[in-house]
């Protein structure tokens, strides 16, 4: 009784299987050179011809792969470029935004002119052919081309970081991003502008903070003439001993102007951009010290004099009006 159930169990498994056995003997009999050969024939299919050269499947895979390949070393040298300036101290995104630019702007040129001439287009007749093009188009760049230059220029030489405080046309502003070809830059009132980095370059620019934080803070201050300079000498040191960061401030006679004697103080502050908050703070400092030692802040008086004939006839009107 249990012969007729295997057999048929062996039948099931063999009428099963006998399809996907097939196969596999029929692949062990196509050699991989047929293959090779027909996978060439697909490739080596025509799709436009420029000039001498036909473009094929293949070729379309190989400019495919080139580009990918472009772009991979692309990303592989910008991650080079950005260990390298963490090394010397370059960590701001916009140092490194540019030189990254420059090297991806670098290795795509590259890349596709490769992939370009792996298609069979010849790069001289282009360039050949857009000369005069390129004339145009250079003279409307110019000024693109100059920023980008000096953007350049600026990441090599470092004179200028993001956070430094500059002045530029008279008006002090801190970097916030330096970028390929322009700058951006925050006003003292909040505004940001957009610099073009050809005006860093070509322009003389004050850098505040170049070589260290420290910023002098100066408060011009006038006192009567009646006021003992001595005594405002030490009140003034004194306000500034207590207010000047890091450094030493100083006091200075300036002047003895029309109405009076010109005084002013130096501190330092490690904030360069909040400066005008120091000088309020010293401003309000000195207006207390003075107020507590009885000296005079001094403003414009006139004195009016009149002749001996002026002053009498003035007397006599007063009278009649008396």
């Amino acid at each position: 009784m249990k012969l007729p159930v295997q057999a048929e169990i062996l039948g099931a498994y063999r009428a099963k299987t006998g399809p996907s056995r097939r196969l596999r003997e029929t692949c062990s009999k196509v050699s991989w050179a047929e293959v090779l050969k027909q996978m060439k024939s697909v490739l080596d299919v025509e799709l436009v011809k420029l000039n001498d050269s036909k473009v094929t499947i293949g070729t379309v895979l190989i400019v495919v792969g080139i580009l990918l390949v472009t772009h991979v070393s692309s990303k592989l040298i910008q991650s080079g470029i950005k260990r390298a300036l963490h090394k010397r101290g370059i960590d701001t995104g916009g140092g490194l935004a540019t030189a990254n630019r420059l090297a991806h702007y670098a290795v795509m040129v590259i890349g596709i002119g490769v992939a370009l001439q792996t298609a069979g287009i010849k790069i001289g007749a282009l360039f050949a052919a857009g000369a005069v093009f390129a004339v145009g188009f250079g003279f409307a760049m110019q000024n693109i081309v100059q920023n980008f230059v000096s953007g350049v220029i600026l990441l090599i030489e470092r004179s200028i970081h993001a956070e430094d405080v500059v002045e530029l046309n008279d008006e002090p502003v801190r970097i916030v991003y330096m970028g390929i070809r322009s700058t951006l830059v925050e006003s003292l009132d909040g505004e940001s502008l957009i610099v073009p980095n050809s005006t860093l370059v070509q322009s003389t620019v004050k850098n505040y903070t170049l070589r260290d934080p420290h910023f002098r803070v100066r408060v011009q201050v006038g006192v009567s003439y009646s006021s003992d300079m001595k005594l405002v000498r030490e009140v003034l040191q004194k306000v500034v001993d207590e207010h000047t960061e890091g450094r030493p401030g100083m006091v200075f006679l300036t002047a003895f102007g029309s109405s009076s004697v010109d005084w002013e103080v130096a501190v330092w502050t490690d904030d360069a951009w909040r400066f005008r908050m120091k000088q309020s703070k010293v401003r309000e400092a000195i207006w207390e010290a003075f107020a507590e030692h009885k000296v005079v802040i001094s403003f414009p008086q006139v004195d009016v004099h009149f002749d001996a004939p002026v002053a009498e006839g003035l007397a006599r009107l007063g009278q009649r009006a008396a």
